[in-house]
């Protein structure tokens, strides 16, 4: 599982509160929140915690691309997310 394999690897190197840990965590809500929304296209509270987490996401990746830009790169094609466009 692909959990797994990231927690070893992530959990070898660093803690589990990592920047990196939080994004694989969130990429996981966002990813089980979207699957739920295409079943129940007007829940809206779970629409709003979806940009929440989102946007939470976003934030964190912003600052792992500014203090690393080659860990950001690792977890950005680990985890299959599309690049913002970060300045």
């Amino acid at each position: 599982m692909v959990k797994n394999t990231l927690i070893s690897v992530i959990s070898e190197e660093e803690k589990k509160g990592s920047v990196e840990f939080q994004v694989f965590r969130f990429t996981n809500k966002i990813r089980r929140l979207t699957s739920h929304l295409e079943l129940h296209k007007k829940d809206y509270l779970s629409q709003r915690g979806l940009r929440k987490i989102l946007g939470k996401r976003q934030r964190l990746l912003a600052y792992l691309a500014k203090k690393n830009r080659v860990r950001y790169k690792e977890l950005i094609g680990l985890l299959s997310i599309r690049d913002t466009k970060i300045r």
